[in-house]
């Protein structure tokens, strides 16, 4: 049976060799799918901050924000890679996989967090810069080193590295934060838990394998499709709130309700699931779902956004 310390030492004995990696495999390591929901966060904050930002401006501070959100990834996967090999969900990898060596996505990370923030600093401002080396470390080191193998709270404190690209983008804007962008904070830190729980659910073999506290796990599945509903509940509550701060208009709000309500439909869904339940449907709905009602809230909340500050031109053109 292999086993982590097998593909560890194998990964060891080849850091001498190089890799024949294509770009491909490079941009695999930034974990893309992830990228894009912290990109679009990022976008929401930035187009939901007061006041206003050059277009070329914001488009840099995007980008440097996707690339920071990559190196990231690419650490993470550096970091990762004996328990990558194990598990059937990431044993397909780059580096697992022998396509990229671990010390080319060490370089590869460590030079690409590097060149994100030096250059978001440099050409927006140096407090969106300073939140994006936080966002890298707290994810890389806090999350991927230390958490993430110590507890199963790993997912609760960890996910505020993913809650965090909203607040960068709102900086970029602002050079602070405020009320609103940690509003927008708390929608994703709330959500996060839900969402990856799901998932921990009916990967519990995975991570059982390899020993990674998930909640699952530790807890078992009772307490575990206990807490999903408590998130679940938190975060359809919290999604309401930027409509009673003023952030946007109660249309949003009404919108996000009744997207919260089926959140926590799904949650119940999954609290009812049999224990032991091979199929585990209801927690791979539930996990499907979330994705999309997180990408929904974000464009909920720039349509509302645009659509009253719409409003405001004709009337006062009126």
């Amino acid at each position: 049976m292999t086993t982590i310390d097998d593909h560890a030492d194998l990964l060891t004995e080849e850091q001498v060799r190089l890799s024949e990696a294509g770009a491909r495999d490079f941009f695999e390591l930034l974990k893309p799918r992830v990228m894009s929901l912290v990109v679009f966060t990022a976008f929401a904050g930035l187009l939901l901050a007061p006041g206003t930002i050059n277009p070329i401006i914001g488009a840099i501070a995007i980008l440097c924000i996707a690339v920071g959100a990559g190196a990231s990834g690419a650490l993470n996967m550096w970091y990762d890679a004996d328990i990558d090999a194990v598990m059937t969900r990431t044993a397909r990898r780059p580096i697992p996989a022998g396509r990229i060596m671990p010390q080319e996505a060490l370089a590869f990370g460590l030079t690409l967090s590097t060149f994100s923030v030096a250059i978001l600093g440099l050409v927006v401002n140096w407090f969106a810069a300073g939140l994006l080396a936080f966002t890298i470390f707290f994810y890389a080191v806090v999350y991927t080193m230390w958490l993430k193998r110590s507890t199963p709270q790993n997912i609760v404190i960890g996910g505020a590295s993913g809650a965090f690209p909203p607040m960068i983008g709102w900086a970029c804007v602002t050079g602070g934060v405020s009320l609103d962008s940690i509003v927008l904070f708390l929608i994703i830190f709330l959500w996060t838990p839900a969402h990856f729980w799901a998932l921990a659910l009916f990967k519990m073999r995975d991570y059982g394998s390899v020993g990674i506290p998930m909640m699952p796990n530790v807890a078992g599945e009772s307490s575990t499709k206990n807490q999903i509903l408590v998130y679940a509940v938190l975060t359809a509550v919290i999604a309401v709130v930027p409509a009673m701060t003023g952030l946007v208009g109660w249309g949003y709000g009404a919108f996000a309700a009744l997207l919260g309500a089926i959140f926590v439909y799904c949650s119940i869904a999954v609290r009812r699931m049999p224990e032991g339940d091979e199929k585990m449907m209801p927690a791979k709905r539930m996990f499907a779902y979330s994705v999309l009602y997180l990408f929904a809230i974000f464009s909920a909340l720039i349509a509302s956004h645009y659509g009253q500050h719409l409003l405001d031109l004709v009337g006062a053109s009126a």
